[in-house]
């Protein structure tokens, strides 16, 4: 489904280069739900942004399915990124003036896709994610958990190969919290979607079926979800320690 092999990217500041990807690898199998953790600076973002191609990468390749993204033109790639690709941001990014429906059927709109069938497509995603009672409620009447619940829907309307999530619960309490992972997951088992997920949350991440840990710019390690999350999140949270002390030991 996705396959990342030998990433590299850095910054120029000035003089200076600050290499911030140092040869990431690693694969998502369709169906499969995700999740990236690591300190701060230790590049998740960045690596999710090159898999979205919104930002260049130096060396490696990124494929998605049997297409290799960097090797795209630009009109191809934005046909990608809404055919292919969902997005799901920390700050919900929905339009005020649109309904919860509305905001959900955008990239229908934008695809060109019939009204009829856009309707429908919302409409379900609505009663799969338990949001049906404020399809017809503007974003500000909605609460943060149920703003982040739309965005999953509106990224999931067309049915692309891959969802990507970046920080989706960053904003939310801890209820909101659990109710967009259990979305994540409703998307998964009934949708057969395959999520990957960017969090420094260790809640929403022991719900993954897998967890890399990034740090300086490499793949550190990857942990197996064994199947309950409370023993799942224990050993992310010592994973990370570890992580964190083997640099301070160094």
């Amino acid at each position: 489904m996705l396959s990342v092999q030998n990433l590299h990217k850095s910054y120029q500041v000035g003089n200076a280069t600050y290499e911030v990807l140092k040869g990431v690898s690693f694969e998502i199998e369709q169906g499969e739900f995700v999740a990236v953790m690591g300190p701060s600076g230790s590049g998740k973002t960045t690596m999710l942004n090159c898999i979205s191609c919104y930002i260049p990468f130096e060396q490696g390749n990124i494929s998605l399915g049997d297409i290799r993204l960097a090797s795209l033109d630009e009109n191809t790639l934005a046909d990608v990124r809404n055919q292919k690709l969902g997005f799901v941001f920390q700050d919900f990014m929905l339009l005020d003036g649109l309904t919860v429906r509305e905001n959900i059927m955008l990239p229908r709109i934008i695809s060109g896709k019939s009204i009829r069938g856009m309707e429908e497509a919302a409409d379900n995603l609505c009663a799969i994610l338990g949001i049906s009672h404020i399809r017809g409620k503007y974003p500000a009447e909605v609460s943060g958990g149920e703003r982040q619940r739309t965005a999953v829907a509106r990224a999931l309307v067309n049915n692309p190969l891959l969802i990507l999530a970046d920080e989706p619960t960053g904003n939310l309490d801890s209820k909101s919290s659990a109710a967009v992972i259990r979305s994540f997951k409703q998307a998964q088992q009934s949708l057969g979607a395959t999520i990957f997920m960017v969090t420094h949350d260790s809640f929403a991440a022991s719900h993954c079926d897998r967890v890399i840990i990034m740090k300086d710019g490499v793949v550190h390690s990857t942990l197996q979800n064994p199947g309950v999350p409370s023993q799942f999140q224990d050993a992310l949270l010592a994973a990370l320690k570890n992580a964190m002390n083997e640099g301070e030991a160094a």
